[in-house]
């Protein structure tokens, strides 16, 4: 994965001035490979709407993609004819290679990019452009998966887009409802720290982009298109498949051993509401209260699932520590990375220590239990050491998040208000570090 971004935090959302001198404010890539037949019809299509409805300035870049046919003349007269067009060749093919190229020299603040079937309706475009330039939102994709898009299209494109869609929500977490509708927009601030993490040149190029931009807690806004299939595409739906899962697996595989420096996507402190602390207002405690509960079912279950296993070829007492033990690792790690949003490998192993004191305790509370029972009952039943287990394991839950909550993960929100109160440097060195262990989509639940 690429890393070499360049470091510090983002600037502050600032809303984009209108009729002021200089660059355009919107530069609509659109990206081409062999269009000779549809590209003249479509940049005259958009540049006439955009002439008629966009009230700034804009320019139209049309990025080949080392095409065969006459498609650089083509983009070359639409320039040469135009003042508002663009053309921009490149010798290698690639969806993404031509964005990162063309958004990574672009002067304007806001970068678009649709495909030239032009199958999303243009009269999305200024919704979809409107928050980037207000500085609400930092990327903007077009949806025709929200429920209130008009599409139109075949089984087999719609059946593909929602498994895909179902994989990222499943393997990434992916809150986005649509990764590869082909309309997007993102301000120039953040695609110059977000295009060199990005390490896909074809069409995951759109996926990762917005993998990384969510988990660094990024606001990404939505906006519901009309859309018309284009039966004539060119896209080889199978071979596309199998390189999104690649993708898929390979950011997936990044994002879990923390090997990317989401922290220079991070806006200063103080620019989110979520940096602001109210007066007896706990810090996301409702919600690390159900991810902690959603944990603890499986890790429960695991338990269970484990003590039986365990309990058929040794006694009570060992299955349950071993159990215990397994499912405690496990427990700790899915609450550190889901409950309180830690990320990355620093302090992993003093986590996963403090953890297992953790364990300890909630063995001795179920390990206690089962001597108690056998001391009442004898030989009981299977059926009771289960139900006497899963009585002490509810009370050792109630103390585990307490001591997941206060020691082993607390809250250090305090700590960084502190010091960006605290008088700051010249050089701006004072800023806090929010560290890359930390998910900035999560901070306001600690």
């Amino acid at each position: 994965m690429r890393t070499d971004t360049p470091g510090g935090t983002l600037p502050a959302r600032e809303h984009l001035l209108a009729g002021t001198a200089g660059p355009p404010v919107l530069d609509v890539v659109v990206p081409v490979y062999n269009e000779e037949a549809d590209l003249e019809r479509c940049v005259l299509r958009l540049h006439e709407h955009l002439a008629r409805t966009f009230p700034y300035g804009f320019r139209i870049t049309v990025a080949d993609n080392a095409s065969a046919d006459r498609t650089p003349l083509i983009a070359s007269g639409l320039a040469a004819r135009i003042p508002e067009v663009r053309a921009y060749r490149l010798d290698e093919k690639g969806r993404g290679r031509a964005l990162r190229s063309v958004w990574s020299h672009s002067d304007a603040p806001v970068l678009a990019y649709m495909d030239v079937d032009l199958s999303t309706d243009l009269n999305a475009l200024l919704p979809l452009v409107a928050p980037l330039i207000s500085g609400h939102s930092d990327l903007a994709i077009g949806s025709r998966l929200a429920r209130s898009s008009r599409v139109v299209r075949g089984p087999k494109r719609e059946i593909v887009s929602r498994a895909y869609n179902l994989i990222l929500k499943s393997s990434l977490a992916a809150r986005f409802s649509d990764a590869q509708c082909g309309f997007k927009a993102i301000r120039r601030d953040v695609a110059e720290r977000l295009l060199p993490m990005v390490e896909d040149t074809g069409w995951f190029f759109d996926t990762e982009l917005l993998v990384l931009a969510e988990r660094a807690g990024l606001r990404i806004h939505e906006v519901p298109v009309d859309w018309v299939d284009d039966p004539d595409s060119t896209v080889h739906i199978v071979r596309t498949a199998v390189e999104d899962l690649k993708g898929v697996w390979r950011v997936g595989r990044a994002l879990a051993v923390g090997a990317l420096p989401l922290d220079r996507l991070a806006r200063p402190f103080g620019d989110d509401p979520c940096d602001r602390r109210l007066t007896g207002v706990p810090g996301g405690l409702t919600r690390q209260l159900v991810g902690f509960c959603a944990v603890g079912v499986f890790s429960t279950l695991l338990y269970l699932l484990l003590y039986s296993l365990f309990r058929a070829g040794t006694g009570p007492q060992a299955a349950n520590a071993a159990a215990l033990l397994l499912s405690a690792v496990a427990n700790t790690a899915a609450n550190r990375r889901l409950t309180f949003g830690v990320r990355g490998r620093d302090r992993v192993v003093r986590h996963q220590a403090q953890g297992l004191v953790v364990f300890g305790i909630g063995l001795a509370l179920t390990s206690g239990s089962l001597a108690a029972l056998d001391a009442a009952a004898g030989t009981p039943s299977h059926a009771t050491e289960l139900a006497v287990l899963i009585a002490a394991n509810l009370a050792a839950t109630v103390l585990r998040f307490l001591l997941f909550r206060a020691w082993v993960f607390p809250d250090r929100h305090q700590d960084t208000t502190a010091r960006a109160t605290a008088p700051m440097p010249p050089d701006g060195s004072g800023w806090p570090d929010r560290s890359v262990t930390t998910d900035d989509s999560m901070r306001c639940t600690r």
